[in-house]
């Protein structure tokens, strides 16, 4: 088995994982070439372990395969380039020559995985010599043929886990959706009574509520779906099944894929110096591409465990909520979980014209903004003026100007406790 087959299958996260590398396995033993299978949106599935001098050669691995193996997706531009070759309307095998200047060194014979006329995915061989017979080509089309039905199935499984996982986390708390949860619980079966986590990734990209990756694309994702962001945004939802309720490190995987997913499909990631280059780093650059993403303007805010699904919409409150926290402070995100967001976990609860304080209104005009800059920096160091100068790269006495007309524009004083703690709220509170 490919190693990000066994990875997926040992993540469970999708169904019919050893199915698909079984078929994909038959047809690399019936062209006596390695295969790879993706879905239409070119997102690896499974890839054959043909045993061949040949898979080890370095033409073999060329740097449009080498990342679609590392990383289990291509770009938006090589999928386009593959397009370009009427891939997804042909009913047979399409023959693609080779092109080192896209960065595919071997010619590729692609076979269409299509089910009742749709195409659900893509068989690619890598060409050699001698090439496959016709014979063997339409053997091989029989066998992505029931592929298709596969993916077919899963597709539907897929969509219908989407609706039910929406419905729980929009239904008014009470017997509405308790039913949601009764449903979701029925579509999961066993899945349903481990621990599991929610994700939220704010805002998605995609306007389009239905435009969300496939959650076996996703580490460790048992089902996801779009609910709204704001007031004309959307965010993404993803139900993570963990091992144990004390380890979360899967939804942060999962999270930062997605925050890669978010930045990439805006066009912010990085082009080229070399494809084989890009792919290596491709593997090894989440963190990175998280980072990219909340400068791009993402987060992504993880919910505190919780064992079976009665109080996933609270889960999604707090993935919700964190989400917000780490696009409002850096220093929690670009992942941050809930439990780690301190004082942002009350401020996240306050209604929003809380926001709106009349006290503090004056100060959170944009003519005032290097004041309330000043004072929330001198509140979060305790009222300490050296490190705040320090910080801002002021002089004391210029710090002591600039409070001097933050009590003037307020009326707070800023020798008071109370005074100092509705200042602090409400500096933080408007960054929300």
């Amino acid at each position: 088995m490919g190693e990000n087959a066994r990875v997926a299958a040992d993540s469970g996260s999708f169904k019919g994982m050893g199915d698909y590398q079984e078929l994909v396995d038959e047809i690399s033993e019936l062209l006596g070439v390695p295969a790879t299978l993706e879905n239409r949106d070119f997102e690896l599935i499974a890839f054959g372990a043909y045993d061949s001098e040949d898979e080890l050669d370095a033409s073999a691995l060329d740097p449009v395969r080498t990342r679609s193996i590392l990383t289990r997706r291509s770009t938006a531009k090589v999928r386009a380039w593959f397009e370009g070759f009427g891939i997804t309307r042909a009913t047979g095998p399409v023959r693609i020559p080779a092109s080192p200047e896209a960065g595919v060194y071997r010619g590729r014979i692609c076979l269409p995985v299509r089910h009742r006329g749709v195409v659900l995915g893509y068989v690619w061989l890598l060409e050699g010599e001698p090439g496959p017979t016709d014979s063997q080509l339409a053997a091989a089309m029989r066998v992505a043929g029931r592929i298709g039905a596969l993916l077919a199935d899963e597709a539907e499984a897929g969509a219908g886990l989407s609706r039910e996982l929406r419905a729980v986390l929009t239904a008014e708390r009470g017997w509405q959706r308790d039913m949601a949860v009764a449903d979701l619980r029925t579509a999961l079966g066993p899945r349903a009574d481990g621990p599991h986590t929610l994700v939220c990734v704010a805002p998605w990209p995609s306007p389009d509520p239905d435009d969300a990756p496939s959650p076996r694309a996703i580490p460790h994702a048992t089902a996801l779906c779009t609910l709204p962001w704001g007031a004309s945004g959307l965010s993404l939802a993803v139900l993570v099944r963990l091992r144990t309720p004390d380890v979360t490190a899967p939804a942060v995987a999962a999270a930062t894929r997605l925050l890669k997913e978010a930045e990439e499909s805006r066009g912010v990631a990085a082009r080229g110096a070399g494809a084989r280059a890009a792919a290596a780093a491709a593997a090894r650059a989440d963190g990175a591409a998280g980072l990219a993403a909340r400068a791009a303007g993402y987060a992504a805010g993880v919910g505190e465990p919780r064992t079976g699904l009665a109080e996933l919409g609270t889960v999604w409150q707090e993935a919700f909520d964190a989400a917000r926290a780490a696009l409002a402070e850096p220093r929690f995100g670009p992942v941050a979980r809930w439990a780690r967001i301190g004082a942002y976990r009350l401020l996240t609860a306050l209604p929003p014209e809380a926001a709106h304080d009349r006290v503090v209104g004056p100060l959170l005009s944009p003519a005032h903004r290097e004041l309330a800059r000043t004072a929330e920096v001198y509140l979060d160091r305790a009222g300490q003026a050296g490190r705040t100068a320090s910080e801002l790269g002021i002089h004391r006495q210029t710090l002591y100007y600039r409070l001097s007309r933050v009590e003037q524009l307020t009326g707070l004083d800023l020798d008071d406790g109370e005074d100092r703690l509705l200042l602090h709220m409400a500096l933080k509170r408007a960054r929300l």
